[in-house]
């Protein structure tokens, strides 16, 4: 027993030695972990590892890197790999817990008022204008209360002591902004609950009661609302019951209805959503509906748009009507930065009117296309091309219900188009140019078609320079000569014949070329003579021969294939100079302010020739015979080209000689306003007249009297009259009846020559700028310059001009007229000096008179005074604006047709700005009956879906009168 127990105890002691070592080891590596669990790996410090009590002599040192495992038995670097293994996994285990708990990144936070932290809680609470940042996260907040290890963030407001809470949550992350009552957000999961959340999405502002957000930035809302309008408490919203929104992208919700001033609308609709993407999107067009009586209800303009590219769309869009009538249109817009920008339109109708085997059944078809390009200056400069395309038929505009309430489109009776391209090769002084035109008259459909029309054109040289001059010029240096060529190819027709045309028979076509050589010399210093000879050439392929049918008593024309060529020239040579005279005046009648007078008188005398082309060397000119029913034979001169696209040359021998005198009055005075001290006043900028004497002609060599005169009564108004007086006066015929004397010139009859008229437009726009200006001259008080440069107005001629000069039958001065009463600094007050607020009520008023006086030749005659009596044609225009207030404006435009005795095309519109909507109404009074009432939302994303249209139609206009 005793035996037993011995060896049991020596066992034990045996197997306690041997785990103490190990364990002394490892006590002595947890004692230097205790700071820190990772510091084994980080820091590398040497530790101690020898035992305090060691039963057998071990040496187990430790190194740098750890005990000396060499030094160990089997057992004991078992039991050291056993035990290092359980400890590393540890190690790491508080490491991830720590960084899955933590913060990755730093947290600043600042608060104006206080900052206490609790370190047992880890709740950091700021108090007073707090802000936290975290990465690309930023809230502010008047309360801030943190919780670090856990990253929850709660911020609140404050209460003054009135009651009114200050301080709201702001909270923004990337591009996304949050305004909120409370908020409750987690840095590290990004996900928060927020009450009271207000935030912009593109044109629109979010609201609602409670909502929460995801990490993915996505917001879920309850009883939300959504308007555009910006003010705290919108004029509308559509009440959403739940919405989700996709910052950046778009936001779908379900129920929903309208409410306006707080009341709420029997408008609901189950679901929508709202796109709010910066970039083009495609997506469906909102039609809008309607009730026409000729053509029943209809719903037009809706379809959809492609979003194509951001160079690129399209929209496509629709109209039908009960009663069989319907439309397509496509509208296009590209670009190209630096190349090239255009639009496309392109529309098509089939109207029907009335009822199927009825005698009113009437059934239509009718397109229009536009077409604008324009090339960029930066994309070639040597090569241009342009196009403006304004196409339609003539029954587009009547069946169009946009064009009723337009009346510049609707009343407009000529359409132009062009396309054209040009080539310049500047090495040659060369340019190469073709283009197609076409003219429509809207009114009986006659359509005028160029197509191609090719111009070359060699820009001015001297053949007779010397390359490397010496000396002096020579006069034959002075010799210059171009040229320029044209083949055309056009039609007259109608519109609907234009496809169905035969391009030999109704096309006219040819090609002409023009060699100009001129020169220009200078005799005694003073004296500029210029000769020059004109040389021109045509080319046609096809003649008209003429004969008379006796039979038939009809002129007969036969067309002749060929190649046909004719041409033509002329010479002249003119002299000019000028003549200066001062005045300076006396001091002591005028004062020293008129320093002088100058004045400019410039004659030119100049001989031209050309010779008699319809003489029978040229061939130019033909005869028939033609016998009448009578029997009477006479013969008949014509010219076999007299239909050719560039006419044929004309009769008769000219040598005519033409005198031209013109005069220039200027004034300069001392100005004030001038840098130099001096100003020049133009009291007569040009009194002009010319006449011409033909030698080569016995009757009525003389040509009547042409004048001039140009005055330049402001900066911006030059007055201009033209004005022609007859040379050979009226007499009686064998049978009475009065004709023009061929050699009695009323000069001879010492009378001046007769006035044949004058035409002249007249124009002015009047505002209350103006009258309070003239008001305070009138008192003598300063008037301020406006600096022209800086029009306050806005009303810049440039704006306001066709980007594509595109032919249309606007008056501009009109146009500026209804624009003029723009109200300069809305929505600021301004007060006078007594520090009443000003009365300012912005308006304009345009007049526009032209008067036509010509002589009437198909009138009665005067057989006291020998001539025919006058008539007159005028025209009057009147439109206006006036700005009632900042949100009311009123314009009109009216005129009279004095010949017609009728009042003219007569507009006028209202229009109410309403903040978040927009309210117009625009009646047409004459010469149609017209009304247009519409009511919409201003922003784009609700504008086709809440608005309100109205038109009338022809035939149910009202009447007014």
């Amino acid at each position: 027993m005793r035996k037993n127990t011995f060896i049991f105890l020596m066992v034990f002691a045996l197997a306690f030695i041997w785990a103490e070592t190990p364990k002394a080891f490892f006590s002595g590596l947890q004692k230097t972990d205790n700071n820190d669990s990772t510091s084994l790996k980080e820091d590398n410090a040497p530790l101690d590892t020898i035992a305090k009590t060691t039963p057998e002599k071990i040496d187990t040192t430790a190194t740098a890197e750890g005990p000396d495992t060499t030094k160990m038995d089997s057992l004991q670097l078992a039991i050291y790999h056993h035990n290092k293994a359980i400890d590393d996994s540890l190690a790491f285990d508080s490491i991830n817990r720590k960084r899955k708990n933590g913060i990755d990144s730093p947290v600043e936070y600042t608060a104006e008022d206080s900052l206490t932290y609790e370190a047992a809680s880890g709740l950091a609470f700021l108090y007073g204008n707090s802000n936290v940042k975290y990465q690309d996260m930023d809230l502010k907040s008047d309360q801030i209360y943190m919780n670090l290890d856990s990253s929850l963030v709660h911020a609140t407001g404050s209460r003054d002591s009135t009651g009114a809470i200050f301080g709201t949550p702001v909270f923004e992350m990337g591009s996304d902004k949050y305004e909120s009552d409370t908020m409750a957000f987690n840095f590290k999961t990004k996900k928060g609950l927020i009450t009271g959340v207000y935030t912009q999405q593109e044109d629109g502002f979010l609201t609602s009661e409670i909502s929460k957000r995801n990490d993915k930035g996505e917001m879920f809302l309850m009883h939300g609302k959504y308007t555009t309008c910006d003010n705290p408490h919108p004029d509308f919203y559509i009440a959403m019951s739940r919405a989700k929104v996709r910052p950046g992208k778009d936001a779908v919700f379900g129920p929903a209805y309208l409410v306006v001033a707080d009341v709420p609308l029997p408008l609901a609709i189950p679901y929508g959503f709202f796109p709010f993407t910066k970039s083009y999107s495609s997506g469906l067009i909102m039609p809008t509906y309607g009730d026409e009586t000729e053509r029943g209800f209809y719903l037009r303009d809706g379809g959809y748009y492609f979003a194509i590219s951001d160079k690129m769309d399209l929209k496509l869009l629709g109209e039908i009507y009960t009663k069989g009538s319907w439309g397509l249109s496509a509208a296009s817009n590209y670009t190209k930065r630096y190349k090239y920008s255009g639009s496309f339109f392109a529309s098509y109708q089939n109207t029907i009117n009335g009822e199927k085997n009825m005698p009113d059944y009437m059934k239509q078809t009718s397109f229009k296309i536009q077409w604008s390009h324009r090339q960029d200056q930066k994309a070639n400069p040597f090569r241009t091309i342009q196009a403006s395309v304004n196409f339609a038929t003539s029954s587009y505009e009547k069946n169009n219900l946009t064009s009723m309430y337009n009346p510049q489109s609707y009343a407009q009776t000529t359409r132009t188009s062009s396309v054209s391209m040009t080539n310049t090769f500047s090495s040659i002084g060369m340019t190469l140019s073709s283009t197609m035109n076409l003219n429509q008259n809207m009114r009986d459909s006659t359509i005028s078609m160029t197509l191609p029309d090719l111009n070359i054109s060699v820009s001015r040289f001297y053949p007779f320079k010397r390359k490397k001059a010496a000396g002096k010029e020579r006069w034959y240096e002075k010799i210059s000569m171009s040229y320029t060529g044209q083949l055309s190819n056009s039609i007259t027709t109608k519109e609907d014949k234009l496809l169905h045309s035969s391009l030999t028979r109704d096309w006219r076509n040819g090609m002409k070329h023009s060699i100009p050589i001129s020169g220009n010399f200078t005799l005694f210093g003073y004296l500029n003579i210029n000769p020059s000879i004109n040389f021109s050439d045509r080319m046609y392929t096809t003649k008209v021969t003429k004969s008379w049918d006796e039979t038939r008593q009809v002129e007969r024309s036969d067309t002749t294939d060929g190649f046909y060529n004719i041409y033509d020239w002329n010479m002249s040579v003119s002299a000019s100079t000028k003549l200066y005279g001062f005045f300076i005046p006396s001091k002591k009648i005028f004062g020293d302010k008129i320093q002088a007078i100058r004045h400019v008188f410039t004659p030119q005398v100049s001989f031209n020739y050309a010779p008699d082309f319809s003489a029978s060397r040229y061939g130019y000119y033909e005869t028939y015979q033609k016998t009448d029913k009578d029997g009477n034979v006479s013969l008949v001169e014509y010219s076999p080209y007299t239909g050719g696209l560039f006419g044929v040359p004309g009769k008769g021998k000219t040598g005519s000689i033409s005198m031209d005198i013109s005069n220039n009055l200027e004034m300069k005075i001392k100005s004030d306003d001038d840098s130099t001290g001096f100003k020049k006043i133009s009291l007569i900028d040009e009194l002009g007249a010319s006449m011409s004497y033909n030698m080569a002609t016995d009757i009525r060599p003389w040509s009547d009297l042409s004048t001039r005169l140009r005055l330049k009564l402001t900066k911006s108004y030059t007055l201009n009259l033209n004005a022609t007086f007859a040379t050979y006066a009226y007499e009686l015929d064998e049978e009475g009846k009065p004709r023009l004397s061929e050699h009695t010139t009323l000069y001879s009859q010492g009378k001046f020559g007769r006035f044949q008229g004058i035409s002249q437009n007249l124009s002015y726009t009047l505002d209350n700028t103006k009258v309070m200006n003239f008001i305070k001259w009138l008192k003598g008080e300063k008037v301020e310059k406006k600096n022209d440069k800086n029009n306050k107005n806005g009303l810049d001629d440039d704006d306001e001009d066709d980007e594509f000069n595109r032919e249309t039958n606007e008056d501009d001065t009109m146009q500026k007229g209804q624009r003029g009463a723009r109200k300069e600094n809305a929505g600021k007050a301004e007060t006078d000096d007594d520090g009443y607020m000003k009365f300012s009520m912005p308006w304009s008023l345009s007049f526009g008179y032209g008067i036509s006086m010509r002589e009437n030749t198909g009138g009665d005659f005067n057989y006291d005074k020998m001539r025919y009596p006058y008539s007159f044609t005028q025209t009057l225009n009147v439109s206006g604006n006036v700005r009632l207030s900042d949100g009311w404006n009123i314009s009109f435009s009216s005129g009279y047709d004095f010949e017609n005795h009728k009042i003219s095309m007569t507009t006028a519109s209202l229009g109410r700005d309403l903040h978040c909507f927009n309210m117009s109404c625009s009646v047409v009074l004459a010469p149609y009956t017209s009304y247009n009432f519409s009511f919409r939302c201003n922003a784009a994303t609700l504008t086709d879906a809440l608005k309100y249209d109205k038109r009338s139609s022809y035939s149910n206009a009202i009447q007014w009168y």
